[in-house]
């Protein structure tokens, strides 16, 4: 609101609209960011600690991966949203690297206003940031180790790195060999790459036997029962009928009456009924079909010929699950059985029913061309079970990262540590007050060793001397060893990540950074008449008046 030549007021903004301008925006932002990074901070690396999420409903997530945590909490600040964004980009492509990106990205905010508190403009300062993140790149793909693509102890080293800092570390010799398998399973060469689609691998999950119980399945497991009891539990030789329509007879749209004169007439009725249903099995084991999955209903009498003509059925299929079978088994979902010919038939070795816990799921091995894979994580608990499913996710995507982009660095810190080094170095180069941003760039990117150093009960400022120095004498893969709890080799320790992991860090820190650094004046609109809200339930959300209206 402001004064009229005349003294009258003129209103620019809604009324009860909030402004905050400047120095007090920016701190105000920064300060949210700042406090999402803090959330993360203690969950990185192998001895970081887990979180317990409570929802609305009362159920329990217990998880150390910083894109689950950020995706529970319901963050209400929309600068600190724009930090979750990073989580879920780097989750979505590179899998891994969450909490990293996060902590990377809060510290950069933090030397930022370092600076701006001491008048340099936050433009010159996102500036300096964007060259020292280009730099940074280059620099990483000079040290990144090039690996066969498909070199499967290369993969299983890089899948144990991830897995270290999980729940489900103790028994990761055996869940990083069952990864790597399940993607070299469904890698395919283009050209002189390979492409991995991670949707070829299922993860089912059932909560029960120890983790060890785990296994893969070079095929489909689908959590249904076969629908009639009479029918066959196991086939071998499979023949596989995919089905996209009911094996039921439709009713009319619209209300259809008939008029029966005689008792005879419902028999006949009724008759003609059955040979619908029979007709469309016969359809189906003409072609000699042994099992069918039916993504949609099969009525009673349709499973009791398809009973007696030993044909093991599942209905009510997920497509996805559909889909997967068709590429596993070679087979093409049929959507009109007019069309149902021996060439659409799926081939596997074996179909089986097996009781899982309580429940009763169908098993389909030993597919013809398996590049469709499952993977069957067993835990002791509910939650136990959860979160190693998230952390196989994380793993499968690793070793992804390494199938399609076939370079690795060295885990632990100690590539943030070199980078940190390098770009001091570089910083002396330049002249002005970016050289300031790039220095303070380099400061930042050793956030990612100390943290872990810290969370390992480590010196924080010991460990950053110690790691300057080691780097100043050109040993360039020393970072953080936490488990011994000093500085050391990491390559001698076999950690190894993913460059596209690091790289993906180093691009989403960087812009969401940059982002929140150019706000210079928050509006925030006054919210709607809202009802009364309950005492003590307004919500974490406005800090300093923001907040309000913002939501997505």
């Amino acid at each position: 609101m402001s004064q009229g030549q005349s003294g009258t007021p003129v209103l620019i903004l809604k009324e009860g609209s909030s402004e905050s301008k400047g120095r007090d925006a920016q701190r105000n932002n920064i300060f949210a960011a700042k406090l999402i990074a803090e959330i993360v901070k203690t969950s990185l690396g192998p001895r970081g600690m887990d979180k317990m999420l409570v929802d609305t409903l009362g159920d329990v997530t217990i998880t150390n991966d910083g894109a689950t945590i950020l995706k529970e909490i319901d963050v209400q600040h929309p600068a600190a949203k724009m930090v979750v964004e990073i989580s879920k980009t780097t989750d979505n492509e590179v899998g891994d690297g969450t909490t990293s990106a996060v902590v990377l990205a809060g510290s950069l905010l933090d030397n930022a206003e370092d600076l701006i508190r001491e008048n340099v403009h936050p433009t010159i300062v996102v500036d300096g940031y964007r060259k020292a993140a280009a730099k940074a790149l280059q620099i990483l793909d000079k040290i990144a180790i090039p690996v066969p693509p498909t070199d499967r102890k290369w993969l299983i080293k890089v899948a144990k790195t991830s897995m270290a800092s999980k729940l489900i570390s103790k028994e990761s010799d055996y869940l990083a060999a069952l990864c790597t398998d399940a993607l070299l399973a469904v890698a395919e060469k283009v050209g002189d790459d390979y492409r991995v689609d991670i949707d070829d691998v299922k993860v089912e999950k059932k909560p029960g036997s120890g983790l060890r119980q785990t296994e893969l399945v070079k095929g489909i497991i689908l959590d249904k029962e076969v629908v009639h009891a009479g029918m066959p539990k196991r086939v071998e030789a499979a023949k596989i009928a995919l089905i996209n329509s009911p094996l039921e007879i439709e009713k009319t749209e619209f209300d259809a009456k008939i008029n029966i004169n005689d008792p005879s007439q419902i028999k006949q009725f009724l008759d003609e009924e059955n040979s619908m249903l029979k007709t469309m099995v016969d359809k189906i084991t003409d072609t000699g079909a042994n099992v069918v999955i039916c993504q949609k209903g099969i009525d009673d009498i349709a499973q009791h010929y398809l009973a007696k003509a030993n044909v093991l059925a599942v209905r009510r299929v997920k497509e996805s699950d559909m889909t997967k079978l068709a590429k596993a088994t070679g087979g093409r979902v049929v959507t009109n059985l007019e069309d149902l010919t021996e060439k659409d038939l799926g081939k596997a070795q074996l179909v089986e029913e097996r009781k899982v816990e309580e429940d009763k799921w169908v098993f389909i091995e030993g597919a013809k061309n398996p590049k469709s894979t499952t993977i069957l994580v067993r835990g002791a608990t509910q939650r136990v079970t959860d979160e190693a499913e998230r952390s196989m996710h994380d793993a499968l995507m690793v070793v992804k990262d390494v199938i399609e982009h076939p370079f690795v660095v060295v885990g632990g810190g100690a590539p943030e540590a070199e980078l940190s080094y390098q770009l001091r170095d570089w910083a002396n180069s330049l002249s002005g007050r970016e050289q300031l941003a790039v220095q303070k760039y380099a400061d930042a990117m050793e956030s990612i060793p100390l943290t872990l150093a810290e969370n390992a009960g480590m010196d924080p400022i010991d460990t950053q001397v110690e790691l300057r120095s080691k780097h100043g004498q050109g040993k360039k893969w020393y970072g953080a060893n936490v488990l011994a709890g000093k500085v050391g080799d990491m390559e001698a320790e076999e950690v190894f990540e993913p460059e596209a992991v690091k790289q993906q860090i180093i691009k989403s820190a960087t812009e969401a950074a940059s982002m929140i650094l150019r706000i210079d004046d928050v509006i925030a609109s006054s919210k709607m008449k809202a009802p009364p809200m309950p005492p003590g339930g307004a919500g974490g959300g406005g800090m300093g008046g923001m907040g309000g209206g913002m939501e997505d």
